[in-house]
């Protein structure tokens, strides 16, 4: 008997560990529900509704392979260990498979695992699945890990000239065994049911984000180089929440590309090199988390950066969180997050910068905000998008670089139609003065609408004065973007 322990790997298509165990031997599969350890991870509701219903939708297709999928609880992982031995011993388990996960509690709980069934006579296989290139793979020439995306890129593309990662295939129908699915539990104690509203811009299973690829393919990638900055334009894929649970893979988003391209990596369609060269952020991020453990500890990439004064300012904080910034873009961004579970990646970027360096106020409290709203969050990702923010990771933004959120709003939602949409009570102001409402005085009509809590041009002094103060840092001018 062959088990196998599903994560953030919630397919039946191209799974590395489900395709190795079905190739060994009847295979059982089981989930482990951990509400204490997604608490401490600070994972969003929404998130966790997602994996949930996710779940169900896999449970039915292992159904039709006669795979019977188990639910079993670990609070936390590290109870983990303990409750798939009992399992393994229970089915007579020969073999556990994984597929690998990153990030330090994550290979903490994998190597107790694989230490406590092993004692007891089960093997344990981990395998290789969520990423193009196995994290130290991808070294500069003197064996260190990269620390610049662009170098990592230019490795990455020469490799995959070399071969692409295949794609699996689906394990066929095993003969049924006497063993019975669990029903998957709608939720789980300390996670609250996101609205219906959410729920319906997030469609669960493979059948779902198998369309949006196909469809992104086909219709979008063409465009996505120049649209995918323009929050109101349906610009980008939306997968995100598919990759970060693992519904579809990254194998199959660099296939569609491709095809989609005509096999061409960096010429032709300059908007499928575009969203390529997203998949290997992605991966960049990743392999960071695994080369410099810190940054699983909430720890920032650039040590001179722990010493920046950040400011102590809760109601300022709280006033960024719940989109009362009195800037227009900041805020219809921060609604989208509440409303949806999703930001635009453009807009990620922006409020970022607002909170760091306009407010000065710590990027892990940005971090951890996003965390617990976000339905695709992503340690590696939100960690490493946060930290190139807040000029404190890898390959990051010059600490002067700032963007100016009047200047972005102004130029990719030019027509206010992103804002309109989120903001309502804006509506009746021109797009002139929509990008910056206080400028005309309060005489626009919104008088429930705050006026801007900060100034910008005082706010971007004091954060470079805090970043020249920093112990190896080049003294450097720089303007807004």
């Amino acid at each position: 008997m062959q088990l196998i322990w599903l994560r953030s790997d919630l397919r039946v298509h191209d799974n590395t560990a489900l395709a190795a165990a079905a190739e060994r031997g009847p295979t059982v599969a089981v989930y482990l529900l951990s509400p204490e350890q997604w608490q401490a991870h600070d994972d969003a509701a929404c998130k966790v509704d997602f994996w949930l219903r996710n779940l169900r939708e896999l449970s039915k297709t292992l159904g039709e392979l006669n795979i019977p999928l188990l639910i079993r609880h670990a609070a936390t992982w590290e109870q983990a260990p303990q409750v798939l031995l009992e399992l393994c011993q229970q089915l007579h388990v020969q073999a556990l498979h994984v597929n690998e996960e990153y990030g330090i509690h994550e290979t903490r709980r994998d190597a107790a695992a694989a230490h406590v069934v092993e004692a007891h006579g089960v093997t344990f296989y981990s395998h290789f699945d969520q990423l193009l290139f196995k994290p130290g793979s991808v070294l500069t020439k003197t064996g260190s890990w990269f620390q610049v995306f662009s170098q990592f890129r230019k490795v990455c593309y020469a490799r995959l000239h070399s071969g692409l990662p295949p794609l699996l295939k689906t394990p066929k129908t095993q003969l049924p065994m006497s063993i019975t699915s669990d029903p998957v539990p709608s939720q789980v104690d300390g996670f609250a049911t996101p609205s219906e509203t959410l729920r319906s811009l997030w469609p669960a299973g493979e059948t779902e984000a198998l369309r949006r690829l196909e469809n992104f393919a086909d219709r979008q990638i063409n465009h996505y180089k120049n649209e995918r900055d323009f929050p109101a334009k349906p610009g980008t894929s939306q997968l995100s929440a598919y990759l970060a649970a693992g519904v579809i893979s990254a194998r199959q988003c660099l296939h569609a590309a491709l095809q989609s391209n005509r096999g061409e990596f960096e010429s032709g369609n300059v908007g499928a090199v575009t969203w390529i060269n997203e998949l290997l952020w992605r991966e960049f991020y990743k392999h960071i988390l695994v080369g410099y453990p810190r940054v699983s500890r909430h720890r920032a990439f650039r040590p001179q950066t722990e010493a920046l004064a950040w400011r102590d300012a809760p109601e300022e904080l709280a006033a960024w969180q719940q989109a009362r910034t009195g800037l227009p873009i900041i805020d219809a961004a921060m609604r989208q997050l509440l409303e949806t579970g999703w930001m635009h990646n453009r807009l990620r970027m922006v409020v970022a910068m607002f909170l760091t360096k306009n407010l000065l106020i710590d990027w892990r409290e940005g971090e951890r905000f996003f965390m617990r709203h976000l339905i695709d969050g992503d340690l590696a990702a939100n960690n490493g998008g946060w930290q190139w923010s807040s000029s404190t990771g890898t390959d990051s933004a010059p600490y002067f670089r700032i963007f100016n959120p009047l200047s972005q709003s102004e130029k990719f939602d030019a027509q206010g139609l992103f804002i309109k949409h989120w903001l309502p009570e804006l509506a009746a102001i021109n797009k002139k003065d929509l990008h910056n409402p206080a400028a005309t005085g309060g005489l626009f009509g919104a008088a429930d609408y705050p006026q801007p809590m900060v100034n910008l041009s005082q706010s971007r002094e004091r954060a470079l004065a805090a970043f020249k103060n920093l112990p190896s840092r080049q003294d450097a001018g720089g303007g807004y973007e």
